[in-house]
């Protein structure tokens, strides 16, 4: 029950309103010129604590900074790629703005003005996106622990995100890509185009992964690269026993590509537990070396007229597939989509796609009766 505490000074007599919070300890309602005034507002604090709306505005006096480092970020299970990014999102963009900030004293106008900034400096629209996501559940999770009432970054105004329509790789453009790769690096870019495997998968594959008799081939772990720093155990490259959907797929290849396998892993005595494709040193291939050494060489001397990514190749994949009659249910098992709207997307992306629409109905047209 709330109580008054009357105090007499030299200003006069005033009056405290007590009450007791959650935890059972005594708390102040502030101090006032009345009883009934005193009496009100601690009333009004114990009410909330047993509707459980109670608030201790002191937990907000902790730091943007402390609070991710000592409560969010430890919290987050998360892969260690993720973690990674977490913190070059926040070293890059969120410390240097807000990291001295207490947590009460940041509002929304606040993140509304680091948005405006970001965009005035040129971050595009999709990363401010990406970026406030992680923002928003940062003081979601601050709301969930009664240190925040509010969440800042609600109703946010965010730069609009133009989706450009995407550019799929052609058959005759990947032959002309493929030639231009070096010979020691040809068969690990037509697995990517055979399996459309993502980049982690790819260089995770092993000839255990790879069932000759059935002519199939199983992704079930996948090879992540972080830094060090920020490696939970130290090292750069990390194994995961499931792949990014988190569930092992097995689906089938051609004949062609089971006996440039076959040849592959007899000329370098690869084991049946060995990286297909590993450096010379027996490790695993770091994505960004090979987009810079070997795939954006391959890609200025093929003369494909587009800045065509190492992962386009999965989403040619798929729309390869599509194209040439196979269903969206199969596709997107076989690409490991955990959504079948995830595979509509590469329904209709090569560029003769209008052009064969025009010709069907053309044809239909033209139907004699």
């Amino acid at each position: 029950m709330a109580w008054v505490v009357e105090r007499h000074g030299a200003k006069g007599t005033r009056y405290r309103g007590g009450y007791r919070d959650p935890d059972g300890r005594l708390r102040s309602a502030g101090t006032f010129s009345t009883r009934r005034d005193a009496l009100r507002a601690a009333n009004r604090e114990e009410q909330k604590v047993l509707a459980g709306a109670w608030h201790d505005t002191t937990l907000g006096e902790v730091t943007f900074t402390d609070y991710v480092k000592g409560e969010w970020l430890p919290n987050k299970h998360v892969e260690a790629s993720t973690r990674a990014a977490y913190i070059s999102y926040l070293n890059k963009h969120f410390y240097p703005y807000l990291g001295d900030r207490k947590l009460n004293r940041i509002s929304p106008s606040l993140v509304q003005d680091w948005v405006t900034q970001a965009n005035a400096d040129g971050l595009s629209p999709r990363s401010i996106r990406k970026y406030h996501v992680m923002l928003s559940s940062i003081f979601a999770r601050a709301v969930k622990d009664r240190i925040l009432v509010h969440n800042p970054c609600d109703h946010t105004e965010l730069p609009k995100v133009i989706t450009r329509k995407a550019r799929t790789l052609t058959p005759d453009e990947f032959t002309r890509l493929l030639a231009a790769i070096p010979d020691q690096h040809r068969l690990m870019v037509e697995t990517l185009i055979e399996a459309g495997l993502r980049w982690g998968e790819l260089v995770a594959l092993k000839p255990r992964h790879i069932d000759f008799l059935r002519r199939s081939l199983t992704v079930e772990e996948t090879i992540v690269e972080v830094s060090k720093t920020h490696s939970p155990t130290g090292q750069r490259y990390l194994t995961k026993p499931y792949p990014k959907d988190n569930e092992p797929r097995t689906f089938g290849v051609r004949q062609a590509w089971l006996d440039n396998i076959a040849q592959h892993i007899q000329a370098n005595g690869i084991g049946h537990d060995d990286l297909l494709f590993p450096t010379k040193a027996g490790t695993p291939i770091s994505r960004n070396t090979f987009r810079t050494r070997i795939w954006l060489p391959a890609v200025k001397a093929s003369g494909v007229d587009f800045p065509v990514r190492v992962h386009d190749l999965r989403h040619a994949h798929a729309s390869w597939l599509l194209a040439g009659g196979a269903d969206l249910k199969s596709v997107m098992e076989r690409m490991g989509h955990s959504q079948i709207q995830t595979t509509q997307k590469y329904l209709h992306t090569l560029p003769d796609t209008d052009q064969r629409n025009l010709d069907a109905l053309t044809r239909i047209q033209n139907r004699q009766p």
